[in-house]
């Protein structure tokens, strides 16, 4: 699953990417080539953050979704133990030597 979206600079035009976890209200972000400081806010007027906003909160979702689902699996699927087998401890047995 991607975690990273795709931003689109204001001033530059250039496009970077950065995680979704962290495209969050109030959050903000040096652009990697003209250096501008872009600020990450639901209510901005600049139609590129928007749009990095709302796919950073889809793309969100679908990571609980597909975690939810990943872990539903698992916990309905018995674990094995797969290590080592059972054996006799070194010194536990008893050869009379005392």
């Amino acid at each position: 699953m991607e975690d990273s979206v795709q931003i689109r600079c204001t001033r530059c035009k250039n496009v970077f990417r950065d995680r979704a976890k962290r495209l969050q209200n109030g959050y903000s972000r040096q652009c990697p080539s003209c250096e501008i400081v872009l600020f990450f806010d639901e209510d901005a007027h600049d139609s590129n953050i928007k749009r990095a906003m709302r796919t950073a909160r889809r793309a969100r979702k679908e990571l609980r979704e597909s975690e939810g689902v990943s872990a539903r699996r698992a916990a309905g699927v018995p674990r094995q133990y797969s290590g080592r087998s059972a054996s006799n401890a070194r010194g536990t047995e008893d050869d009379g030597a005392d």
